[in-house]
């Protein structure tokens, strides 16, 4: 009953936050593993996390995370990208109105339907057709509590089901719609559409917010692209 209501929120909203996921010795054992790779120091931000962090790859094959991708993209999803977004004082940013809209790649190849190339931290990065990001999910791992005074997502319910938009089109959409404020503890995980509006404000009274972000795809792209971080057989 349950995956129901869970598919149902995606569909509706374009996204669902999934209570008490992680227990709390799961979030220790990621907390250490990112800790050995960042030397106990704030990262800010750290990509290409299944490939520096086993435990990352070990989490994600769990139950309890499988049990939230394949509703939405069926039992073959796999991840494709994983970051760590780590919050803290001293990197208290603020992010505007946006949707997901790239992916990132092993190489450049240019591809019909595939443009907007771009590279983040020396990696290739390409907007798709819509339909790949229509049928990709996010899942968002919150290893610490969440809420307005240290910068939860803020969403726009629906908006995935908008398509690609235009900023002035994001901009008139976020003047026109309530935003949710995406409150999470910690082991709690966002699932969202890379396609729903969202942002997140400076904290007002800023802690550490530390976020794996992983995306999954349920499809190979087009012969000569590859993800840049996928792991199929893991799924």
């Amino acid at each position: 009953m349950w995956q129901e209501i869970y598919r149902t929120e995606i569909e509706t909203n374009g996204f669902s936050i999934c209570r008490e996921v992680l227990s709390s010795d799961t979030i220790k054992t990621i907390v250490a593993s990112i800790d050995r790779v960042t030397g106990q120091k704030s990262a800010y931000g750290v990509r290409n996390l299944l490939e520096r962090l086993p435990a990352i790859r070990d989490l994600i094959g769990t139950e309890s995370l499988r049990s939230l991708v394949e509703p939405i993209l069926g039992p073959k999803g796999f991840p494709v990208r994983a970051i760590l977004f780590d919050k803290v004082p001293e990197a208290n940013w603020g992010v505007p109105w946006h949707q997901d809209l790239t992916i990132a790649v092993k190489k450049k190849v240019e591809t019909d339907g595939f443009g907007a190339w771009s590279t983040k931290g020396g990696v290739p990065h390409v907007q798709p057709p819509i339909t790949v990001l229509e049928n990709m999910l996010t899942l968002r791992i919150h290893l610490d509590d969440t809420d307005e005074t240290n910068g939860a997502l803020l969403a726009i319910p629906g908006s995935h089901a908008k398509g690609r938009l235009t900023p002035g089109q994001s901009t008139r959409l976020t003047e026109q719609s309530q935003a949710y404020l995406c409150e999470t503890r910690a082991g709690d995980v966002l699932a969202m559409s890379p396609l729903l509006v969202h942002s997140s404000r400076k904290g007002t009274l800023p802690g550490r917010r530390r976020v794996i972000h992983v995306e999954f795809a349920s499809s190979c792209l087009p012969p000569g692209l590859e993800w840049f971080e996928s792991s199929p057989t893991k799924a």
